[in-house]
C-alpha cells in the first residue's frame, strides 16, 4: 500500500509538472475593450482588397473596416500590424473535428451512431472543445468548423462552431443546421462473371436502402404536417427540409448519383439541398446550375478518379466551378489530420486558375452562405462578428503563411499549442547540445 501511494504522489506530481504550453489553452475572455489593427492589407472575403488598412471591432463585432486614414484612433486600442495581411477566419464545412480524437481509441470516437438511418442524432452535444487538434488548427486560421455525423445512409445532423469554447453550447454558432444523407453507391457491372451474384445481392440491398429511405421521407412529411400526441424523433428531426429551415446534406460523387440524389430529394419536397464530394460536379454543372445547387467540393488534394482525366482535374475543379456559375466551397473532407491544411487548398485551387481572392472566398464567405452563416461571418464587414486572422506571409501559401494574431468574437485566440511546443522542446535540445560540444582544433580538422 505504501509503495502504491508513493507511485500515485510521483505520477500525479509529474502531470501536474509539465509545463502549461503542452496543454490545450485556455479558452480567450471577453473583449473588453476596442480594438484597432492598423497597417496591413485587408482581404475583405468578397474579392475586395484594401491596402494600408484598419479593421476596428467592439464587444465581439466589426466597428469599422477599411482605408486606415479613414478612422479615428483615439478609441481604441491600437495594435500595429503593418506589412501583414487580416483576413476573414477560415470555415471548414464537413469534418469531424472535436468528434474523433485518436482513431485508434473507439472510446474517444463520436462521430457515427449505431443503425443506418439516424436523423435525430446530434453531433453537437458529442463535440470535444478539449480536442488537442483544435489548437493545431487554428494556428493555421482555421477558426470554423462544421461538425458532420458520418456513417450509414442518414448519419444525423449538423452544426457550426467557432474553435475557442468552454463547451459546445459555448461553441455553437448554428445548431441543428442540417441532415447528412450518404447517398447508396450506385453499382459498376463488369465483364467477370465470378461477380455476378455478389453484384446481385449488392443491388438488392441498395434497392432495400433506397425503398426504407424513400418510406422515412414520406413519412417525415406526412409527420411534419399532422399533430401528433407523442413526437417521433426521427420524423421530428427532419421536419426542416420540407420547409427550408433545414439543408439536406447529400454525400455523392459520381455524376449519375449526384443526379439521382437531387431527384429524389426534389420529389419529396426537400427545398435547400447541397452536394459534399463533388468529384463529378463539373460534369453535370448544367443539372446543377439549373437546378440551384451549391458544392462543397472535397477532392482538391486527391488524384483524379478516371484513368483518362487529367492529372490536374481535382486541383482545375474549383476553377472550373466557378466558370460554370456554381456556387461552391472547398473542403479537406471529414479527416481531423487535413483540417489545418485547409488554406492551402484554396491556395492549389488559386495556382490552377482561380483568382487569389476566389481562393479565399471559397474558404470564408463562399462557405458561409452555404451553411447558412454569411449575417455573422465569412467576411470583414461591418456589423459581423470580429472573427479574423492576421498574417505576417500568404496564409494560403504554405511556403509564408504564419499566423500572428486570431479573434473569434472579438476575443483574441491563444494561437500555442501541442505541436509547437514539441518543436520549441526538441529544437532547444539540439540547440542545447551544439553549444556543449567540444570544438575540434583546427590542427585535426586539417
Amino acid at each position: 500500500m505504501r509503495f502504491r501511494n508513493i507511485y500515485i504522489t510521483a505520477a500525479l506530481t509529474a502531470l501536474l509538472s509539465i509545463p502549461a504550453l503542452a496543454q490545450v489553452p485556455a479558452p480567450a475572455l471577453k473583449q473588453s475593450k476596442p480594438i484597432l489593427l492598423k497597417g496591413a492589407t485587408l482581404h475583405v472575403g468578397n474579392g475586395q482588397v484594401i491596402e494600408n488598412a484598419a479593421v476596428g471591432f467592439d464587444n465581439g463585432r466589426i466597428t469599422y473596416a477599411g482605408p486606415q486614414n479613414g478612422v479615428s484612433m483615439g478609441s481604441y486600442e491600437v495594435v500595429d500590424v503593418t506589412g501583414q495581411h487580416i483576413y476573414p477566419g477560415l470555415i471548414h464545412p464537413n469534418s469531424t473535428l472535436g468528434l474523433n480524437e485518436v482513431e485508434s481509441v473507439r472510446a474517444t470516437i463520436d462521430w457515427r451512431e449505431v443503425g443506418d438511418f439516424n436523423p435525430n442524432v446530434r453531433s453537437i452535444i458529442a463535440y470535444n472543445t478539449d480536442s488537442d487538434i483544435i489548437p493545431t488548427v487554428r494556428t493555421n486560421g482555421v477558426l470554423m468548423t462544421q461538425l458532420t455525423p458520418v456513417g450509414g445512409t442518414i448519419s444525423g445532423s449538423s452544426s457550426i462552431v467557432h474553435l475557442d469554447a468552454w463547451n459546445w453550447e459555448d461553441a455553437v454558432m448554428k445548431a441543428d443546421e442540417g441532415i447528412h444523407l450518404n447517398w447508396p453507391n450506385m453499382l459498376i457491372q463488369t465483364s467477370n462473371s465470378d461477380n455476378d451474384e455478389r453484384l446481385k445481392r449488392m443491388a438488392e440491398s441498395r434497392e432495400e436502402t433506397l425503398t426504407e429511405l424513400t418510406k422515412l421521407m414520406r413519412d417525415a412529411a406526412v409527420y411534419k404536417n399532422g399533430e401528433h400526441d407523442n413526437e417521433n424523433l426521427k420524423l421530428a428531426s427532419m421536419a426542416g427540409l420540407f420547409d427550408g429551415s433545414k439543408k439536406l446534406y447529400i454525400h455523392a460523387d459520381y455524376g449519375k448519383e449526384i443526379i439521382e440524389s437531387i431527384n429524389f430529394a426534389k420529389q419529396h419536397g426537400v427545398k435547400d439541398i447541397v452536394i459534399v464530394g463533388g468529384g463529378d460536379a463539373i460534369a453535370v454543372a448544367d443539372f446543377l446550375k439549373a437546378n440551384n445547387i451549391s458544392v462543397i467540393y472535397s477532392g482538391v488534394h486527391a488524384l483524379p478518379s478516371r484513368a483518362g482525366e487529367d492529372v490536374d482535374m481535382p486541383y482545375k475543379t474549383p476553377y472550373l466551378l466557378h466558370k460554370a456559375g456554381i456556387p461552391f466551397a472547398l473542403d479537406y473532407n471529414t479527416s481531423i489530420h487535413g483540417i489545418r491544411n485547409l488554406p492551402f487548398i484554396a491556395g492549389t485551387a488559386a495556382a490552377y486558375g482561380l483568382d487569389k481572392e476566389q481562393a479565399l472566398a471559397a474558404v470564408t464567405l463562399n462557405a458561409a452562405k452555404i451553411l447558412g452563416v454569411d449575417k455573422q461571418v465569412g467576411s470583414v464587414e461591418v456589423g459581423k462578428d470580429a472573427t479574423i486572422v492576421v498574417s505576417a506571409g500568404d496564409l494560403l501559401d504554405m511556403r509564408t503563411s504564419n499566423v500572428t494574431h486570431a479573434y473569434i468574437q472579438g476575443r483574441n485566440v491563444d494561437l500555442n499549442n501541442k505541436q509547437k511546443y514539441l518543436y520549441e522542446k526538441f529544437d532547444n535540445k539540439y540547440k542545447a547540445q551544439q553549444k556543449s560540444a567540444p570544438t575540434t582544433p583546427t590542427s585535426m580538422k586539417n
